[in-house]
């Protein structure tokens, strides 16, 4: 709680992004796991999932929610 407040006031505004990272196998960092691809921020380090359909870097807790809902939707194939 107190970090979270200490890196609102003083955090990083993670504007730099490295190039994604797609992660085949049974070790995947946590911010693979729900899309199986992540980018890092250049500045601090911290990793962030990444939809390659809509290129884009999914950061508040809303868009995981929403791009699960959107994968569930999905019929199979």
């Amino acid at each position: 709680m107190v970090a979270k407040l200490i890196d609102l006031v003083f955090g990083c505004k993670h504007s730099r992004y490295s190039f994604p990272v797609t992660v085949r196998g049974s070790r995947r960092p946590q911010a693979a796991a729900l899309t199986g691809t992540y980018v890092a921020c250049l500045d601090c380090g911290r990793e962030f999932p990444y939809d390659w359909q809509q290129m884009k870097v999914i950061t508040s807790s809303a868009e995981k929610r929403a791009y699960v809902a959107a994968v569930a939707a999905k019929p199979a194939t």
